[in-house]
């Protein structure tokens, strides 16, 4: 059967990241270390090579994208953009902890938002709608692989959407220039809407408790081969 894989990778230091500050929607560059570093992961790690790039608008996935792939025009997906931060943009969190309102978005829950900025389910549903039209536009035109080069909090959005195994955001949190591997059946993913986590970027194995859990899912899915997949072209549109 055939099998969609795409790779999820977050993009290189910014100062803000170095500083703890919380960057959603600014466009930060990267800054020298995050070059560096990124340049000296290239060299020493092998990247996977994908038929196309997604990148968010913003510069340093752009900036990143050129670095990895410097022979590919990446294409800009808004959807892919970080949070919106709202007043607690550009803040660390020793600066924001005297507010209530920052406490309050800590806590979570679907509504829970930053001050003036974008819900948690404002942002979970934007990035994955986003995401499902990226991976049904794949499957329409028969791309066979991708890189998405996005933001810390997307990755983790989406994978604790749609990921196998099923973990909460907080264990998808990846470094920066590093992310995931993800295959995608096209049966499981119109039924389902779920794809299998296979691998870190640049490769790593799955721990040993993923990889339990990936195996407790599947042995629990009725055996199911001659699914029949049927989507439409609208469905498929990006």
């Amino acid at each position: 059967m055939k099998t969609y894989t795409i790779h999820f990778i977050r993009h290189a230091l910014t100062q803000g990241s170095i500083d703890g500050r919380y960057i959603g929607q600014t466009d930060e560059e990267l800054c020298k270390e995050g070059i560096e570093q990124l340049e000296a992961m290239k060299k020493d790690y092998d990247y996977p090579y994908p038929d196309v790039v997604f990148t968010s608008s913003l510069k340093r996935c752009k900036q990143t994208a050129s670095i990895l792939y410097p022979d590919k025009n990446s294409i800009e997906m808004r959807g892919f953009d970080e949070c919106d931060f709202g007043e607690f943009e550009g803040h660390t969190a020793a600066e924001l902890e005297p507010y209530e309102e920052f406490s309050q978005w800590l806590s979570g829950g679907e509504d829970a938002r930053p001050l003036n900025g974008e819900s948690n389910s404002e942002f979970a549903t934007r990035v994955c709608d986003c995401f499902v039209k990226t991976v049904d536009g794949m499957i329409k035109t028969g791309t066979k692989s991708a890189a998405i080069i996005t933001h810390g909090g997307v990755i983790m959005s989406i994978l604790a959407a749609f990921g196998v195994p099923e973990l909460p955001m907080t264990e998808w949190l990846c470094p920066s220039a590093c992310g995931y591997t993800v295959r995608i059946t096209p049966s499981l993913w119109s039924r389902m809407k779920k794809f299998e986590v296979i691998n870190e970027v640049p490769a790593e194995p799955l721990t040993a408790s993923q990889e339990e859990m990936l195996w407790d899912y599947y042995s629990e899915l009725p055996e199911d081969d001659d699914f029949d997949w049927d989507i439409s072209e609208e469905d498929l549109r990006v």
